[in-house]
């Protein structure tokens, strides 16, 4: 049941009923303390099918385009496929492997919003012939390479106009839209809809109140120039919670009902990403090595600063050119937890935790308190399902993390009941029953 990215075929641990994850990373845990002490992931499927399920509950009226780019390993692609949502693909590679499980070109679309021309022409070839755009260059490009191109605008949000310095945003202005329509009709580029994105880290859902409002007035323009609207794509954002998908929709919900009315004839998507697969990973690191240093070393977080008692520095056998990639753009979404049993009155320590590379950009955790760790005790970080997967540097000689996939029976039958069957649309999954014996009670040592 283990399995890689680029595996062509992986296995599903079936879990019995009393089996839970905790169990699954004990038996990992222990079999990896005795064969090299690699770190892994486990992922629970069911966790994606719950998601999905949450999300028909919520929003039917809303189809979701997974952003691939967020968890491209096979069993995540293969069971969203099975599922029937959309794809959302920033590269060639990502609509390949996609068209791979038998996804039709009309549920794709081409993300990117700076394209290589080759890439444009891999879409022309395959028949993926919606994509976005948010400037005269792209459209250009679009014009000159893919003929049979169907544009959604991508127009800015409040809350990534003049973003934060530094920060990488996208869409254009609505005052530019017009221009931008107007370029499409001399370049002979159909316009089909509007894009718009907020961000997660957006605590206002009011940003999609004028979202909603800039995109109809952005349909309204493009009428005028005879395109024919019927897609409008309101983005991702969606952090995996049923309060803020709730939230969410309770602000947008009436707003669809007034400009974007059922009987329309417009198609509503989304590109959620996070929010199918961050719960449903967790990543088991062993301690490769560790340093006492004095606690006034630590400049800020938590803990006695300045005091007498030691702080500790421990280094991870993976880090931010592995699988903490995120954590160089953004702040690390999950607290460690220490897999060893401690007593509940133990002294904790102010600690910091890196990865290998002794690079002074490896830090995956600045200051949290922990027990006093040993070389080969393992921690546990939860909802690691999300960015974590791209290709590894060689940096250190970084070996990946194996994937061991889990399922329980409760969920298999779910899927079941939902017409998925393993035999008619998963053509890689193979299914096995759980062989786990271990209780909660059984611990391992982890002594170096």
């Amino acid at each position: 049941m283990k399995g890689f990215i680029d595996d062509a075929n992986y296995s599903v641990d079936l879990l019995d009923e009393g089996t839970n994850l905790g169990n699954v990373i004990d038996n990992y845990v222990y079999e990896h303390t005795l064969t090299g002490k690699n770190a892994f992931f486990v992922g629970d499927l069911g966790k994606i099918v719950k998601k999905h399920s949450q999300w028909q509950n919520i929003v039917a009226q809303i189809k979701p385009f997974y952003t691939v780019k967020c968890n491209s390993t096979p069993a995540v692609l293969e069971i969203l496929a099975a599922l029937g949502t959309g794809f959302a693909c920033s590269s060639k590679t990502e609509m390949a492997l996609v068209q791979e499980l038998g996804v039709s070109p009309e549920n794709i679309i081409y993300i990117s919003p700076c394209k290589q021309v080759s890439q444009i022409k891999y879409a022309a070839k395959v028949g993926v012939t919606i994509m976005t755009c948010d400037n005269e260059v792209e459209l250009k490009k679009i014009a000159r390479n893919h003929p049979n191109a169907k544009v959604l605008l991508h127009i800015a949000t409040e809350d990534n106009i003049g973003g934060e310095e530094g920060n990488m945003k996208f869409g254009t202005t609505l005052k530019n839209c017009r221009h931008l329509l107007e370029c499409a009709k001399e370049l002979g580029v159909q316009i089909i809809g509007v894009k718009f994105h907020v961000s997660s880290a957006c605590k206002e859902s009011q940003v999609y109140v004028h979202a909603l409002s800039d995109a109809r007035c952005v349909f309204d323009m493009a009428g005028e120039f005879g395109f024919t609207m019927n897609i409008l794509d309101i983005g991702g954002g969606f952090t995996g919670t049923e309060f803020q998908l709730e939230e969410v929709n309770h602000v947008i919900s009436p707003l669809l009902d007034v400009y974007f009315p059922e009987g329309s004839g417009i198609k509503i998507i989304s590109e959620p990403g996070s929010y199918y697969v961050s719960s449903a990973f967790t990543l088991a690191v062993n301690i490769i090595a560790k340093k006492v240093v004095e606690n006034d070393k630590f400049s800020s977080g938590v803990g006695k600063t300045g005091s007498d008692e030691p702080a500790f520095m421990y280094y991870m056998n993976d880090g931010v050119y592995g699988s903490f990639a995120s954590k160089l753009s953004e702040d690390l979404n999950t607290i460690p937890e220490v897999h060893k049993k401690y007593k509940e009155d133990e002294p904790l320590f102010t600690s910091s935790l890196w990865g290998p590379s002794c690079d002074e950009l490896d830090q995956i955790v600045e200051s949290c308190l922990l027990p006093e760790l040993n070389v080969g005790d393992w921690l546990i970080f939860d909802n690691m399902g999300a960015d974590s997967f791209h290709e590894p540097s060689a940096f250190n000689d970084f070996q990946r993390p194996a994937i061991y996939y889990m399922m329980s029976y409760s969920d298999w039958y779910e899927m079941q009941d939902s017409g998925i069957t393993s035999d008619t649309m998963m053509k890689s999954f193979f299914f096995v029953p759980s062989c786990i014996q271990l209780s909660q009670e059984d611990s391992f040592s982890t002594e170096a």
